[in-house]
């Protein structure tokens, strides 16, 4: 019997790990994982955290001085720019180019030793950013560019390759990103406050009726217990980014549709905390106060809430901490703040901006855990 017993352990293990890997080979597959291409492509990722770990800090007043040429794309779709031989000039190694094509683009006789932003100017007056490079103390850049398909020719008209050649003057002083960073971050941390505020105000008392202990009893307290529940239940399983998509679209994008974003996630994760909170008191009070004859309400203010407020606070400055992080990855559908911010400069190919507001929102999540940890150590 023992052997039998012994056998299907055995079994039942190896048919476990047996499922366990076909997970992970599955898991791996849809996955497309490709440490090759990773390797492959180190280069690029290297410059992008280069610039992620150099922060647009400090700036200089600068003189810009700017040169365009005509390029046509597809080839033949407008008159192709020409190509000066002297003075401040753009030279591409093509005059005109098929969608997606490379090629090389190179400046001579700019501003020395300064910061060369290369962008397409469509044909509708848009402007695209391409790349940023630095002129040598010659004036002399070079930069690997692509055709882009959006910036095909129309109506005749073809997009223009443009160059600012920024040339620094003057002093030291915080840059414009800094100050942007600065405003938005503010945004962020009112917003997941504000968020947070009202949040517990909806969830605080919701959650007596989402705990056992004090609602079920009887069939509508046993019917309550469970609504409650499976409310907060349903909105917890929405994602935050799913919600400021939502209130996006209802609302139009900014800070108002991620505050409300935040809020409803954050009523049912504080009403489940606050819930199992009240579930844990020491039943003991409850008990004395009920031998004296005390009805519910009286039991719950004066045996119930004065165990649970340490739990609360805690809980509530946990996630003010958690909703500022939050609130950086609701930017990213146009929910506000700082992550709104960081999207743009993203899409810019800003990384250096972008670093800018990565290095600011790890200062404050650091301060916001001091914080969170320094207050529920007074209070523990």
């Amino acid at each position: 019997m023992e052997n039998r017993l012994s056998t299907g352990k055995i079994i039942r293990n190896t048919l476990l790990a047996a499922l366990i890997i076909l997970a992970l080979g599955i898991s791996w597959n849809v996955t497309g994982v490709d440490f090759p291409r990773l390797i492959r492509d180190l280069p690029k990722g290297r410059n992008i955290v280069l610039a992620f770990l150099t922060p647009d800090l400090t700036t200089r007043e600068t003189t810009t001085t700017t040169v365009s040429l005509a390029f046509p794309i597809p080839c033949g779709s407008a008159p192709e720019g020409e190509v000066l031989t002297s003075g401040p000039r753009l030279v591409p190694s093509v005059t005109c180019a098929e969608p997606k094509t490379k090629f090389t683009l190179e400046g001579f006789d700019l501003a020395p030793n300064s910061e060369i932003v290369i962008r397409w100017k469509l044909p509708d007056e848009r402007i695209m950013t391409a790349i940023r490079v630095q002129s040598d103390e010659k004036g002399y850049f070079t930069a690997n560019m692509e055709a882009r398909p959006i910036a095909a020719t129309a109506n005749n008209i073809s997009s223009r390759l443009e160059v600012d050649a920024l040339t620094p003057v003057g002093g030291l002083k915080p840059s414009e990103a800094v100050q942007d960073v600065l405003a938005a971050m503010f945004v962020t941390i009112f917003m997941a406050l504000l968020s947070t505020t009202l949040a517990t105000i909806v969830a605080a008392p919701l959650s007596f009726l989402a705990a056992s202990n004090i609602t079920k009893r009887g069939p509508l307290g046993t019917l309550v217990y469970y609504f409650t529940r499976s409310i907060f239940n349903l909105l917890r399983s929405y994602d935050p980014l799913v919600m400021a998509t939502v209130f996006g679209f209802w609302l139009s994008f900014g800070a108002f549709p991620g505050f409300l974003a935040l809020s409803v996630v954050t009523v049912a994760s504080l009403g489940k905390l606050f819930s199992e909170a009240v579930e844990g008191i020491d039943p003991g009070p409850l008990e004395a106060l009920q031998a004296t004859g005390a009805n519910r309400l009286q039991m719950v203010i004066y045996g119930v809430v004065p165990q649970i407020v340490p739990d609360f606070i805690s809980f509530i400055i946990y996630h003010w901490d958690i909703n500022v992080r939050i609130s950086t990855i609701i930017g990213f559908v146009g929910g506000g703040g700082i992550g709104y911010y960081l999207s743009e400069r993203i899409n810019g190919f800003e990384y250096s901006k972008a670093g800018t507001a990565i290095w600011a929102i790890v200062l404050v999540v650091m301060a916001m855990d001091f914080l969170s940890a320094e207050v529920r150590k007074r209070l523990s």
